[in-house]
């Protein structure tokens, strides 16, 4: 199958998907995922609802029944949410992260603490505005870290934040001469972000964990490189064992399991 009917069938199918119309009552959601190594329960904050509803749609939909967790990495995180893992059309299966993304939904209160449950995203360099993949998830396994590593932590997320910001605007400013039909040379479209950059940094405080989030790493742990710049959206409360023992699975040099472990079926359940 060639790439680009390869892509056009995979829109087809997500948005097939997402066009199932969600019953009301989506607050407080808990959804049980049942795996081919146990159950977890998770439930969905209210405050991200962009990720939270459109999670629940495709739940509704039976859309993750059947897909496998194609990335896993003890000590970091479990994946899901590639529709191409249900369907076998290659050895190695690729992440499909740029075929439907909603936008970024970053709240202080919600971090990568173990059991954290997070939409996953291509990269800053084609995804300067963090969008978040439509249906690939992960639920963070994590590790402890000390003061120390925290610290360094903190200072390459602010590093991120910022180059990613940068490069937000390099391209805002580039359409926008473009759009008006006064296109402009690199260096004068490098001195226009810059100046914007230079507002941004002389408005804006630099990102800190809270006293939270630091008890939080020190004491049950987590995966902190990543506040600020991915979407938490939920947690695990219920079946962390089974999340653990998925994190512990062998895996090839892409850290694809080297036996599946499926998806056999989501739904909404109460507390």
């Amino acid at each position: 199958m060639n790439t680009v009917f390869k892509r056009f069938f995979l829109l087809s199918f997500v948005f097939l998907f997402m066009s199932c119309t969600a019953p009301g009552g989506t607050e407080n959601a808990v959804v049980l995922i049942k795996t081919t190594s146990g159950e977890i329960k998770i439930k969905l904050y209210d405050n991200t609802p962009i990720h939270r509803d459109n999670f629940i749609k495709l739940v509704k939909s039976g859309f993750y029944d059947g897909i496998s967790f194609h990335r896993v990495i003890k000590d970091f995180m479990i994946q899901a949410g590639d529709p191409l893992t249900r369907t076998g059309l290659t050895k190695e299966q690729l992440d499909t992260l740029s075929t439907y993304t909603i936008p970024a939904e970053f709240r202080k209160e919600y971090y990568h603490k173990k059991a954290a449950l997070a939409a996953a995203r291509q990269g800053n360099d084609v995804n300067p505005e963090m969008r978040s993949s439509g249906t690939q998830f992960y639920i963070v396994q994590g590790k402890k870290y000390s003061d120390a590593e925290l610290k360094t932590t903190e200072d390459r997320i602010n590093s991120n934040i910022k180059q990613s910001l940068f490069s937000s605007l390099i391209k805002e400013v580039a359409d926008s001469a473009r759009l008006s039909g006064k296109p402009l040379q690199e260096s004068e479209i490098q001195e226009r972000a810059s100046m914007k950059m230079f507002d941004y940094l002389t408005t804006h405080e630099d990102f800190k964990f809270s006293d939270e989030q630091i008890n939080s790493y020190l004491n049950a742990g987590g995966t902190p490189r990543l506040d600020g710049t991915y979407t938490v959206f939920g947690e695990v409360i219920e079946g962390l064992e089974t999340v653990d023992a998925i994190a512990s699975v062998q895996t090839n040099q892409a850290d694809k399991p080297l036996n599946d472990v499926k998806i056999i079926t989501m739904k909404l359940v109460s507390r």
